[in-house]
C-alpha cells in the first residue's frame, strides 16, 4: 500500500490556551469526539489508536472515558513530534492491515514559562546543562543569529512573520492570541534573547487535536469529505545538527532534520513544494518559520526577506503558511501541535476555513513540525 491509500475522514481539536478548568485528559477526550463526529462514526467504530502527550498523561489511558472496546491503543511520546508520530503509526497500521479505522491523538498541557528540559530525564550527563542551550528561548536566539548573519535576514521579517501569525489567529476561533499586533508593537516588546522580542514567541499551553484515519474501502462507507494523506514521516537528526541538547555549535555546513523530513515526505508523496498551495511549518519563534521556509524547500536560503516582505506567504499570498496563526497564535501544547497542523490542512482542502480559507481551492497542503532534541515530522496532502 502507499500513501494514497491513507485518508483523513475526521479531524478535530480543542481551543488552545490555558484551561484550568479542565485536564489535558480532558481536551483529550473532546477532541478525539469531535474527529469522531466529523467522520460520523462511533468510538466502537475504530480498530487502534496511537497517541501521546509530552506532560499530561498516558493517551492509553483515554478508554475510561471513550470507551472500553478493547482496542489496542499505542502511547507516543516523541517531544514536539509526538503527533506526527502518532500520525505515522496510525498509517501504518493502516497499511499493514492492522485495522480500517484508526486515531491518532495528541494532547498537553504545560504550566508557564520557557521549556527548559532536564537533561537527567533524556539520559544524558549534567554537562548538557551546564554547557548545552537548554533552556529554548536562548537556543533559538542563537540559532536565527547564526542564520541572519549568514544569510541577511534583517530584524524586521521576524516581525513580519509573528504579525502575520496574530492576524491569522484572529481568524481562528480556536487560537489562544486573537489580538492582532503590528510589525512596529511587535519589534518594541521588548527583547527575549537576541534577536527574538516577547511577540516572536509561541507560549506553553493546552489544547489537544485527533485525526480518524480511513482504508479506502472505510472511507467508501461514510457520508463525509476526505482528505488523501499522500505522505507522513519522522526523522531524526544526523551529525552536524545543531540542536537544543547540543554542548557545542558544529562548524562548517549544518544539516538540518526538516530538510531531510520534508525531502522524505515529497519523495513518498510524488510530489514537490512548487505543488503545495498551503503549508504548515513549525513557527516556535518567529525565526523558526523563517529557516524552515528553505529548510522545507519552498525558497532558496535568505529569499525569504523578499518572499515575507511581499506578502507571498499571507492567506491571499502564493504560498499561504500557517494560516491558523502557527504555534505564535495557537501556543504550544507539544503533543497536540503537529496534529493541529494537519487538523488545519484538513479543514483549508475541504474549503471549510472560514475567514481564513485560502482562496482558489487549495488541492495540496503540507505541514512541518520541529523539536528537540532534532526529530522532524512531515505531511503531504490532498483532496
Amino acid at each position: 500500500m502507499t500513501g494514497a491509500d491513507v485518508l483523513i475522514c475526521g479531524a478535530g481539536r480543542t481551543p488552545f490556551g490555558r484551561w484550568p478548568e479542565a485536564t489535558g485528559r480532558q481536551l483529550a477526550v473532546a477532541a478525539v469526539n469531535a474527529a469522531l463526529a466529523d467522520a460520523g462514526i462511533p468510538w466502537s467504530r475504530v480498530g487502534a489508536a496511537f497517541g501521546g502527550s509530552d506532560s499530561a498523561g498516558l493517551a492509553d489511558t483515554l478508554v475510561a472515558q471513550l470507551g472500553l472496546t478493547g482496542l489496542p491503543f499505542v502511547n507516543v511520546k516523541n517531544g514536539c513530534a509526538t503527533g506526527g508520530s502518532a500520525l505515522v503509526s496510525a498509517v501504518n497500521a493502516i497499511r499493514s492491515g492492522m485495522a480500517d479505522v484508526v486515531l491518532a491523538v495528541g494532547f498537553d498541557k504545560h504550566p508557564r514559562g520557557a521549556f527548559d528540559p532536564r537533561p537527567e530525564d533524556w539520559g544524558l550527563g549534567t554537562e548538557y546543562g551546564t554547557d548545552g542551550l537548554m533552556v529554548t528561548t536562548q537556543f533559538f536566539g542563537m540559532k536565527i543569529q547564526r542564520y541572519m548573519h549568514d544569510h541577511g535576514i534583517t530584524p524586521r521579517t521576524l516581525a513580519l512573520v509573528a504579525e502575520k501569525a496574530y492576524r491569522n489567529g484572529a481568524l481562528t476561533p480556536e487560537a489562544w492570541r486573537r489580538k492582532p499586533l503590528s510589525a512596529a508593537e511587535i519589534l518594541e516588546s521588548g527583547m527575549v534573547s537576541d534577536p527574538l522580542t516577547r511577540y516572536m514567541f509561541c507560549s506553553p499551553g493546552a489544547g489537544a487535536a485527533a485525526l480518524v484515519l480511513c482504508s479506502p474501502e472505510a472511507a467508501r462507507a461514510l457520508d463525509g469529505r476526505p482528505v488523501t494523506l499522500r505522505s507522513a514521516v519522522v526523522r531524526t537528526r544526523r551529525f552536524g545538527s545543531f540542536e537544543v541538547f547540543s554542548p557545542w555549535i558544529p562548524g562548517g555546513e549544518l544539516t538540518s532534520v526538516s530538510r531531510d523530513a520534508s525531502a522524505a515526505a515529497f519523495e513518498e508523496a510524488g510530489l514537490g513544494p512548487g505543488d503545495v498551495d498551503v503549508c504548515q511549518l513549525q513557527d516556535t519563534e518567529s525565526g523558526a518559520e523563517v529557516m524552515h521556509l528553505a529548510e522545507c524547500g519552498f525558497c532558496a536560503d535568505g529569499e525569504q526577506e523578499r518572499l515575507v516582505a511581499s506578502g507571498a506567504t499571507g492567506i491571499g499570498g502564493t504560498l499561504p503558511v500557517n494560516t491558523d496563526g502557527g504555534c505564535i497564535a495557537n501556543g504550544e501544547p507539544i503533543g497536540a501541535s503537529g496534529l493541529r497542523q494537519v487538523y488545519e490542512i484538513v479543514r483549508q482542502l475541504r474549503g471549510q476555513a472560514g475567514e481564513r480559507q485560502v482562496p482558489d481551492e487549495p488541492r495540496v497542503g503540507f505541514t512541518h513540525v520541529y523539536g528537540a532534541p532534532g526529530v522532524s515530522a512531515c505531511t503531504v496532502l490532498s483532496r
